[in-house]
């Protein structure tokens, strides 16, 4: 499977401030829809990611849900957090 650059460069470093519009599979608009539901960074939705267990379906659930992500968005998301957290925690 290929990844996004945005992918990539994810999960290439810490998180840090990183805007949630730096996710792979979210962009301007889905990362808007997120901040304005108080997701206004990646950690925040990483940590969203680790209260679902890190279960795949679950969180392409909520992210359907509180920002209408479609199946690929979403799974684009999903393996970028789960990369950053193979590598960094």
């Amino acid at each position: 499977m290929s990844t996004s650059q945005k992918h990539r460069d994810f999960v290439a470093e810490p998180m840090g401030e990183k805007s949630v519009k730096c996710l792979a599979g979210i962009g301007e608009a889905l990362g808007q829809r997120l901040e304005d539901q108080g997701f206004d960074k990646a950690y925040v939705v990483l940590g969203q990611f680790l209260v679902l267990k890190k279960d795949e379906e679950l969180f392409k659930e909520w992210l359907k849900d509180t920002c209408q992500a479609n199946s690929k968005q979403s799974s684009d998301c999903h393996t970028c957090l789960r990369e950053w957290c193979d590598a960094f925690l």
